[in-house]
């Protein structure tokens, strides 16, 4: 075995330890099915419940920009240690606590951790690939999530029916301590050689955010003329399609639940799908990315979810959303790669780490946002109308894609 990894190249190797990373960073999803289970068990509402995945994307929201100075600045060995690290700390906390709120702080801190582990594989995996590489790269990272993101709720619906819902916290903190040794062995990338330290700024008052505002604006400057709108569009299509996979996530098992009585297995078995679909599509998608072209990716990526989300409330079995799920899993497979890949040709590898946070900053608005008012609308109204309601903005980030976004393939 030691023999057979030491004739892989050393691209070989890092991708492999990086893919294996990122299939353990997506067993956070193991607590999907246990949404409902901690909504009986504390005694509050489903969309209270639905709060732990606000939680979560509010502490990927928070961490974002840290992430972003971290990888421009100490390079990507120290974010992939440090991540998981503090996952693994903060799951096996939230273990053991007997107030929900407290598993809500415990939860954000974890979502802080989960900023800087994605990012920093991102950047890790350009460092290895070649510029007509990056689509396969980046689309076999997301295909891997998904996979992990896939096989969780299976996991996770298991062990919620057999243990509690605190068993998947602890399966998740032991996938989180397997990615810090895995983190010690990857290469540390290049570090940007001008960066600049008035980017980073201490404190909260107005004029700290007017300095980090500021930078922000340099930062985008640096981005080449023609192809500014480019980003600020494909900033808008990462915001629309972190906010459907995490109302998704969030939303979805209620409706499951409350609306067609589907037990926590199958809620499990619905995620595992839409895991696969994504994972099928890796190799379809990378070869669209990098040999037809980035458009062909991304506008199907926001345009299927939009139609997924219109028929969701009218699903009357699980059958009907088992293959609803399947096609948000070929959008998903098409989504983030495409549009991590797009960015990477647009921004200067001066600011990469800034201006990737940056976007996914502004995405984990939505995806903070998103399940909040969900969880309002399915109280008020019922779980169904979240997916009825955010529809229209999806539809917006595909036209604003077809026809203002520029192709940033490179023939």
């Amino acid at each position: 075995m030691m023999a057979s990894w030491l004739k892989l190249t050393p691209t070989a190797r890092g991708l492999i330890t990086l893919y294996t990373s990122t299939l353990l960073s997506g067993m956070w999803s193991m607590l999907l099915p246990s949404i409902p289970m901690m909504a009986v068990y504390f005694g509050i509402t489903p969309g209270t419940a639905a709060q732990t995945i606000t939680a979560l994307a509010f502490g990927r929201l928070a961490g974002m920009p840290i992430s972003g100075v971290v990888l421009d600045r100490l390079g990507t060995r120290a974010a992939l240690i440090a991540g998981p690290a503090l996952a693994f700390v903060m799951a096996l906390l939230a273990a053991l606590m007997p107030w929900f709120s407290i598993i809500l702080l415990l939860v954000f801190i974890i979502g802080i951790a989960e900023s800087v582990w994605v990012i920093a594989r991102e950047v890790a995996g350009i460092d290895l690939a070649r510029p007509d590489q990056r689509g396969r790269v980046l689309s076999g990272f997301h295909g891997i999530n998904y996979m992990g993101l896939a096989l969780g709720p299976l996991i996770g619906g298991v062990l919620a029916e057999t243990t509690g819902f605190r068993g998947a916290f602890v399966a998740y903190a032991a996938c989180a301590a397997i990615s810090v040794l895995l983190g010690f062995t990857v290469e540390n990338s290049r570090t940007a050689h001008n960066f600049q330290t008035s980017a980073v700024v201490s404190g909260w008052n107005v004029t700290a955010w007017r300095q980090r505002l500021g930078a922000l604006r340099d930062l985008f400057y640096r981005i080449e003329p023609h192809l500014r709108t480019t980003y600020v569009v494909l900033v808008f299509a990462t915001f629309t399609s972190f906010m459907h996979r995490v109302t998704t996530q969030s939303i979805l098992p209620l409706f499951a639940t409350t609306q067609l009585g589907l037990s926590p297995r199958e809620v499990g078995l619905l995620f595992t799908i839409s895991g696969i679909s994504a994972f099928l599509m890796i190799l379809p998608a990378g070869f669209v990315i990098d040999k037809i072209g980035r458009k062909w990716a991304t506008v199907p990526s926001t345009g299927i979810p939009a139609l997924t989300f219109l028929l969701i409330p009218f699903a009357g079995n699980f059958f009907q959303l088992a293959l609803l799920l399947f096609c948000l899993g070929i959008a998903n497979g098409l989504s983030l790669g495409s549009l991590a890949t797009s960015t990477f040709d647009v921004v200067p590898i001066n600011a990469r780490g800034r201006l990737q946070a940056a976007r996914r900053t502004v995405a984990e608005i939505g995806g903070a946002g998103a399940p909040l008012v969900g969880g309002v609308l399915a109280d008020t109204f019922n779980p169904g109308v979240p997916f009825l309601a955010y529809a229209p903005l999806m539809i917006l980030s595909a036209v604003l894609l077809a026809l203002i976004g520029r192709e940033t393939l490179k023939r």
